[in-house]
């Protein structure tokens, strides 16, 4: 399952750009060997993140509330390989590229939840987790340690 296509990619950029970005062989059409690589790549890295907490890929299908923010947060990524091909890579898109990892850290990490409306399915793989939420300790070990 994908979140973007090639065709997503091309109007992110442009498809003058994509072909700058993306032609190796110096025909004036973007290789699409290039741009499934970092289409591919960027899914992976989206997918690395959420696998922590959620079976992937996700299943825009069955939680069609989540495509178009997975596919903006996987078109960051891929529109951020492209650029790295042909420096120097523009601060918009660097910075696009650091805030898309940052919220896949976040995710990751349970600090933000998906805005699903059912239940995503949780990665078995990973194994049983436990969390808590609520205020921190009062009292540390050290400051126990005398009682």
């Amino acid at each position: 399952m994908s979140y973007i296509t090639n065709t997503d990619i091309e109007e992110r950029v442009g498809s003058a750009t994509l072909v700058q970005l993306a032609d190796d062989n110096g025909d004036g059409v973007a290789d699409a060997g290039v741009v499934d690589e970092a289409r591919l790549a960027a899914e992976s890295e989206v997918n690395s993140y959420l696998a922590r907490r959620f079976q992937t890929p996700i299943n825009t299908a069955l939680h069609g509330e989540l495509a178009d923010l997975l596919a903006s947060v996987a078109l960051d990524l891929a529109e951020y390989r492209l650029r790295l091909r042909r420096p120097p890579v523009s601060e918009d898109a660097r910075r696009r590229r650091d805030q898309a990892i940052d919220w896949l850290t976040r995710v990751a990490d349970g600090r933000i939840d998906l805005p699903s409306l059912t239940p995503l399915a949780t990665n078995t793989a990973a194994g049983m987790a436990a969390a808590s939420r609520g205020e921190d300790r009062l009292l540390s070990r050290d400051e126990l340690s005398e009682w």
